[in-house]
């Protein structure tokens, strides 16, 4: 075989590959419904720290005038009241993420469960500028009431 017949022989092999390739693909599946977050959540928080006593949380979500989701957070900590979260939904991914008055923020990242009944996330805490709350960080499975 010379280098001519060669080369389209390589072509003509990597075009029937391609397109066993592309044959095999599973076709295009409609976009699937965000899950239904709305609602009330509450689940215990447990820091990787084992200096962090566990909290629960509860955590309240609407969507607001525009129709975006929001949330208010009730957690029984001395650093975080009343915190405000914007409700971010990307593919399976649920991110729920905001401050309080006193500048500490929360962020609370995970997936829904099959049922839709469980967010099993993790969650990250910054304490404000004050030093009145610490940094903390763990895991919380939060259940729909």
């Amino acid at each position: 075989m010379n280098k001519s017949s060669s080369s389209w022989a390589m072509a003509l092999m990597l075009i029937v590959m391609t397109g066993a390739l592309g044959s095999a693909q599973t076709p295009n599946k409609p976009d699937a419904k965000p899950p239904e977050v709305t609602g009330t959540w509450s689940g215990t928080m447990f820091s990787k720290h084992s200096n962090v006593a566990p909290s629960t949380i509860t955590i309240v979500i609407n969507r607001d005038a525009r129709g975006h989701l929001v949330g208010t957070s009730s957690l029984n900590s001395n650093c975080y009241r009343g915190t405000q979260l914007q409700v971010t939904i990307s593919g399976s991914t649920i991110v729920l993420a905001g401050s309080d008055e006193g500048g500490d923020s929360m962020t609370v990242r995970g997936t829904m469960d099959e049922s839709g009944t469980i967010l099993k996330s993790t969650y990250i805490m910054n304490g404000s500028a004050t030093g009145k709350c610490e940094t903390d960080d763990g895991t919380v499975n939060l259940a729909k009431r």
